[in-house]
């Protein structure tokens, strides 16, 4: 009988690409621990490491955040998927991750998993999430009013809905937060330039304040400007100026000869900072409301409303 060698069996490799999100256990199928190669590879969460080569961007946690549950139709949402759209959201922790049906479910730290039956949902690059209509309905249960009016604005500006989308779809939404949304979408306005433009129009109008304009043209016809807010029956003008406009000489000095322009053709123009919406909302509200009664803009109440000082700490 002629002696046979017998090779021990082994376990055949499963090909990763390090640049992308992997498990650990595809790792140690593929012959090799990322634990044991610190240098060479991150952690991302449990389980699921990258090349330490590669640049760690919202999408690429996006894909590592779809990739911990793993089921057939899961998708980064919530804070995860604003960051991917480049969203201004306020800092939260954690992220997040939606799937189909709530037995699919999976627990993980730093991972917040979701399950809804549908949304509206699209590739971003290769990786699956929410698109930016649900994403804004997805942020009401995160972040008040005034932050997702911002965001709002923003995803407006940039194109990505348009205001009639973001009401349309936050009409029928019935998940946690779907009451706000339906309120900010309300409040979503095109042309809005900044964050601060969007605080500054809703403290006005939580106030009870007629609303103004957005971005108007304001001037005689040889020399019409856009201006933050106005009001042309009492030809008011309201304007953010942000801490940029100081350090910049030249567009500060273009500035203050456009003001001085409006204000030859009867305009009133009321400027304001940071400090003004952040510090001192109610002597902000004062000194708009006190002019725009003296300039007899229509339906300016004699009393303002309190609704705003829920939105706005007062800390003067």
């Amino acid at each position: 009988m002629t002696a046979v060698r017998i090779k021990p069996k082994t376990t055949p490799t499963i090909p990763i690409d390090p640049t992308r999100p992997f498990r650990r256990m595809h790792a140690l199928a593929s012959g090799f621990d990322p634990r044991r190669k610190r240098r060479d590879f991150r952690r991302l969460f449990h389980g699921i490491y990258v090349s330490s080569a590669v640049e760690v961007t919202p999408l690429l946690i996006a894909e590592a955040v779809v990739l911990s549950v793993d089921p057939l139709g899961a998708w980064a949402s919530h804070a995860t998927a604003a960051r991917v759209w480049e969203l201004p959201i306020p800092p939260l922790p954690g992220e997040h991750v939606t799937v189909l049906r709530r037995d699919q479910r999976r627990g993980r730290p730093q991972i917040r998993c979701h399950s809804a039956p549908d949304g509206l949902i699209t590739k971003f690059d290769h990786v699956d999430v929410s698109a930016p209509a649900q994403v804004f309905v997805d942020l009401a249960a995160l972040i008040p009013l005034v932050d997702l009016v911002v965001v709002g604005d923003h995803m407006v500006r940039k194109g990505l809905v348009t205001q009639a989308s973001l009401v349309e779809h936050s009409a029928s939404a019935k998940s946690p937060g779907a009451a706000l949304a339906r309120r900010a979408a309300s409040l979503v306005r095109a042309g809005v330039d900044s964050p601060m433009e969007t605080r500054l129009r809703l403290l006005i109008v939580l106030a009870g304040l007629p609303e103004p304009a957005v971005n108007a043209l304001v001037g005689d016809e040889l020399d019409k400007r856009k201006y933050d807010l106005s009001y042309s029956q009492s030809r008011t003008i309201i304007e953010y100026d942000g801490k940029h406009h100081v350090e910049r000489e030249e567009q500060w000095e273009a500035d203050l000869l456009r003001r001085e322009a409006i204000d030859a053709d009867g305009w009133r123009i009321l400027v304001f900072i940071a400090k003004d919406i952040y510090t001192s909302p109610g002597t902000t509200l004062e000194r708009i409301h006190r002019v725009l009664l003296q300039r007899g803009e229509p339906d300016v109440p004699r009393k303002l409303s309190d609704n705003w000082k829920q939105h706005f700490p007062d800390r003067s």
